[in-house]
């Protein structure tokens, strides 16, 4: 993926297509300028967290067809804001998340002991 790492220093993995994520929405947690988000963790979504998302304004959980955006449930893939997930992480909703497919740029926000804690 043009030379993106996750945050082993590995090839960034895709993190899912079903339904589609990422910035780009090319299936990646991949980042750059343009994204203000910062969309770089690849995470499996819980109740607990969608139900918090939606509580914070950014509601997941409803379609939008218009948008071809599906909702997510539970055990879906999707790509989240550093910011978002580490206020999760705070408030004790963190999802899990796929190390692999996140991005190295969240080890600029947090360490990767505390990402190891959510390791999938």
């Amino acid at each position: 993926m043009n030379g993106k790492k996750n945050v082993f220093g590995k090839p960034l993995m895709g993190c899912c297509t079903d339904p589609m994520t990422g910035f780009y929405r090319d299936g990646y947690c991949r980042t750059s300028n343009a994204d203000t988000g910062t969309h770089v963790v690849c995470a499996i979504m819980t109740k607990e967290f969608l139900e918090y998302t939606k509580s914070k304004g950014n509601d997941l959980s409803t379609p939008i067809p218009e948008y071809r955006f599906p909702g997510l449930k539970p055990d879906d893939k999707w790509c989240l804001c550093i910011s978002r997930w580490l206020e999760a992480e705070k408030a004790g909703v963190a999802p899990l998340i796929d190390l692999d497919a996140t991005d190295e740029k969240a080890l600029e926000y947090t360490n990767i002991h505390v990402l190891k804690t959510y390791a999938e």
